[in-house]
């Protein structure tokens, strides 16, 4: 039996049910006591004693696999989408396999994006906090029809968020350099980004993270957008400069924002957008159902036992 180390919170939310399913096929998981991420001191403290790692969004560096690789770590799976926070150049030089798990989320999280794409359009924010307070607001919020959205990525979270805006009476234009012409989507426009962007309601944030869109929404776009534009991100933190857009926010060139990821996470306790009253804020859960866990789990776990040739 290998021992793997499981430090992802949606699945250590769950991770009763995988425990079988590991144990027959010859793992046994270790869950880590951890609300977002571990540092990489705990990291090569905890990592050299186990022979696999199912990664979170912990910072799996050069540093922490070679120390790990030291000890009997042999194999590691990201789960999830996102690959920004691991190194697999260093996995490559040091013999480490490791890959993550795609097509896992799209949905998932697209849903959490066009839910608040709505959320901003009509404040229900606003709304809901009213009446917690003893208040009956009545907010005039904008109709969605024939607005404009910008979505910002076109894998596959953007591709099903692009479809839900337009079953909605959005139009959408799409970004991403890395996909031509209409992604087979009917009626989506196209722009480098950018381009366009002062005709756009909404911004939605949907692609991942590299050395070439870090900071891609900063001060000088957001002054370039429409006033009262509402912005979405449930891709990356830091995608978007987050000292620029609470400017934006306070300046109320930003109408509102819907952040369900951060620069850092969790979310400082001095941040000002936490008492900000025009911002939905989320705790990066945007692909955290009971289904899609399940389904990512079960995916890495085969992963990791084929890596490590684990037999129950």
């Amino acid at each position: 039996m290998k021992n793997v180390l499981v430090t992802c919170p949606p699945m250590l939310g769950q991770i009763d049910l995988f425990m079988d399913y590991a144990a027959e096929r010859g793992l046994k998981l270790h869950p880590a006591k951890v609300t977002q991420i571990l540092s990489e001191e705990e990291l090569k403290a905890l990592l050299p004693d186990y022979d696999g790692w199912i990664i979170g969004d912990d910072p799996a560096t050069r540093d922490v696999f070679e120390t790990a690789q030291k000890g009997k770590l042999r194999a590691a799976v990201k789960w999830g989408i996102g690959v920004d926070n691991v190194d697999f150049a260093a996995c490559k030089d040091l013999g480490i396999p490791i890959i993550n798990t795609p097509q896992m989320f799209g949905t998932e999280v697209a849903d959490v994006a066009v839910a608040f794409v709505i959320g901003l359009a009509r404040q229900l924010f606003l709304i809901d906090r009213g009446v917690r307070e003893g208040k009956w607001l009545k907010p005039a919020g904008i109709s969605l029809s024939g607005r404009r959205a910008g979505v910002i990525g076109l894998g596959d979270i953007g591709r099903n968020a692009v479809t839900r805006l337009q079953a909605l009476g959005l139009n959408v234009t799409a970004y991403d350099p890395g996909v031509a012409g209409d992604a087979g989507i009917p009626g989506l426009a196209r722009a480098t980004w950018p381009e366009g962007v002062e005709e756009l309601d909404f911004l939605v944030f949907t692609c991942s993270l590299n050395q070439h869109n870090f900071h891609m929404l900063n001060a000088e776009v957001l002054a370039r957008c429409k006033p009262g534009v509402r912005v979405v991100n449930v891709a990356r933190g830091p995608l978007i400069d987050e000292a620029a857009l609470i400017a934006a926010l306070q300046s109320g060139h930003v109408h509102s924002a819907a952040l369900d990821v951060f620069e850092v996470e969790p979310l400082p306790a001095d941040s000002p957008l936490r008492g900000m009253e025009r911002a939905i804020l989320g705790t990066h859960n945007g692909s955290n159902t009971i289904d899609g866990v399940i389904r990512a789990s079960h995916t890495a776990i085969n992963h990791l036992s084929g890596f490590l040739g684990a037999k129950a």
